[in-house]
């Protein structure tokens, strides 16, 4: 029986070996054949502002500037733009031919950019910035973002790129522990003053963490409008969207009127809505010093109880430490442990009888509430209007963007960007992710589908194989069966020795004695003294000596052999 298991299950075992082979075989053609890569050109080069792809490291050393400043108001040591930037593959599911720009420092300040193919000036057209991040090693405390910067206009103002360069808009992600985050700031100049202002967008209801915790690839995508609605798309899904002039904080415009900083609460302003009834007074058998609860005075000690004895004593086994010092631990003392002696008894040690309520209890006296009728409101200064007050409908209409550049620090490294697109056109940005994002997740689909889809899809092609799969759950559980039942029909080897009853072993070899060998319980066998002949020893039916042994003994008369059988 077991050689036709284990036949089975190497059987079996073959079979899922050729197809996971045969799978195997099938996600390779898929990677390499299917998911070719070519470095993305835009659709229409008229509407593009600045496209970069990071294939060329070539072009890329013409085209990108590190930053060499330095941080204000900051230790020397830190505050140097030194961070280290390298074009390289995805660490994973990298498509042959594709490079990134990968941030490879960690806790260090890093800033690079790029100035735009042509400066974009917020006037009638739509601003769409796009680019692909990747955080490979994770992130625990820092941001992927761009910032779309104004004022630059050549190389050697990219030199000085540092974190108080103005921008006009941030984008993009940022985490910092459990605060997971997407931005999109820009600057708002006040028409008024001329003062620059952040504005910050309210947080998407939508979910961002799963973006900056997966370590794949996630396309962000910010669309303004001249309208200033804008949208912010992670992975082309909608995840915010909203106005320049409602969704950010401090908002734009500020209020019409604002509250009277110098108007001040009258004093006689009474803000109570309730007051207690004065009319009521304390009933004279109120008594407020009676305590909550009381001793039960009808309470007896449980009987049984060990009054003199301590509900826990120094535990007998515990030693002092041999590092033990009394000068500087003070004297040494077992630790209790609850004394065995109690622990059949209700209880040990002084008993006190329990507490319970104080039927008098009625806590302190308080005067019911009435209607104020006094009652003004709540106090609100009084409104003026607002000198500051302006109302600019435009917030759209920004600083012209000439550079991006991205200025970043993070406690992880190795953080990829790739497919950077900004342009005025979402058809250009669409074409764009469909020729490099689309085709990465593709790949990631295909390569981490889970065995059971592998599995079904390729049954789906050879259909026999759902026989298999049955065979190979229907033998394990007949097995089971099997054994289970045949565990049932014998019996254990300790129980078969509780008993006097000779086992199948014992009985073979006594039935081949004759019965004239045995009388009643002992016949003396003529042996050497004090000799036994064990019967035990003749168990084994396949046993040829032990056989023979049987067969040759002297049938009754001829001669005085005898045989002393043991019991058991």
């Amino acid at each position: 029986m077991k050689r036709k298991v284990f036949f089975t299950f190497y059987i079996f075992a073959c079979l899922v070996i050729a197809i996971a082979q045969e799978l195997d075989d099938e996600v390779t053609i898929d990677t390499v054949d299917y998911f070719p890569y070519e470095s993305p050109q835009p659709s229409d080069q008229s509407k593009v502002y600045f496209s970069e792809h990071f294939d060329n490291p070539a072009d890329f050393e013409k085209k990108w500037t590190k930053s060499e400043a330095k941080k204000e108001n900051i230790e020397e040591d830190i505050a140097k733009y030194d961070g280290l930037w390298e074009l390289e593959p995805p660490q994973k599911h990298a498509l042959k031919g594709d490079l990134g720009l990968v941030l490879k420092s960690r806790a260090k300040h890093s800033a690079i950019s790029a100035l735009l193919d042509k400066p974009f000036i917020f006037k009638d057209k739509p601003l769409i910035v796009q680019y692909e991040v990747m955080l490979q090693d994770g992130q625990e405390c820092g941001g992927a973002y761009l910032k779309l910067l104004t004022g630059i206009s050549n190389n050697s103002n990219l030199k000085e790129f540092h974190d108080k360069t103005p921008y006009s808009i941030m984008f993009g992600p940022d985490k910092c522990g459990g605060d997971n985050k997407v931005h999109f700031i820009f600057k708002h100049k006040n028409p008024k003053n001329g003062s620059i202002e952040e504005k910050h967008c309210e947080r998407p209801k939508e979910r961002v963490d799963e973006a900056l915790s997966d370590k794949l690839p996630h396309l962000y995508t910010l669309i303004l409008r001249p309208d200033n609605t804008f949208d912010i798309l992670i992975d082309r899904k909608t995840v915010k969207s909203g106005s320049l002039l409602e969704d950010f904080s401090p908002p734009v415009n500020p209020p019409a009127e604002i509250e009277d900083p110098t108007d001040k609460k009258p004093s006689d302003w009474d803000e109570r809505e309730k007051i207690p009834d004065p009319n009521v007074v304390k009933p004279d058998d109120w008594d407020e010093d009676a305590p909550p609860q009381i001793v039960d005075e009808s309470a007896v000690m449980p009987e049984g109880w060990l009054e003199h004895q301590p509900a826990h004593i120094p535990d007998p086994k515990a030693k002092k430490p041999e590092d033990w010092d009394t000068e500087m631990d003070g004297e040494w003392e077992a630790p209790l442990i609850e004394n065995p002696i109690c622990a059949d008894a209700p209880g040990c040690g002084k008993w006190e009888p329990p507490l319970i309520s104080n039927p008098l209890y009625k806590g302190k006296w308080r005067a019911p509430l009435i209607e104020n009728p006094n009652y003004k409101g709540k106090w609100r200064p009084r409104k003026i209007p607002n000198p500051d007050y302006f109302e600019d409908k435009k917030p759209f209409e920004m600083q012209p963007i000439t550079a991006v550049g991205f200025e970043l620090w993070s406690i992880s490294r190795d953080i990829l960007f790739d497919n950077l697109i900004i342009t005025e056109e979402t058809d250009v940005a669409e074409d764009w992710a469909s020729a490099t994002f689309d085709i990465k997740r593709q790949k990631i689909t295909s390569q981490s589908a889970s065995v059971m889809e592998k599995v079904a899809n390729f049954t789906n092609q050879y259909p026999y194989l759902w026989a298999v799969y049955i065979l190979m759950l229907a033998v394990p559980v007949v097995v089971l069966i099997y054994v289970c039942q045949r565990k049932g029909d014998v019996k254990p080897e300790a129980e078969k020795k509780k008993t006097d009853e000779p086992t199948k072993d014992e009985e073979e070899p006594l039935a081949k004695a004759t019965i004239s060998e045995l009388h009643d319980d002992e016949v003396e066998e003529e042996t050497p003294e004090n000799e036994e002949v064990d019967v035990e020893k003749n168990s084994d039916p396949d046993s040829e000596e032990d056989n023979e042994a049987v067969e040759n003994e002297p049938a009754e008369g001829e001669g005085t052999r005898k045989r002393k059988v043991r019991k058991e």
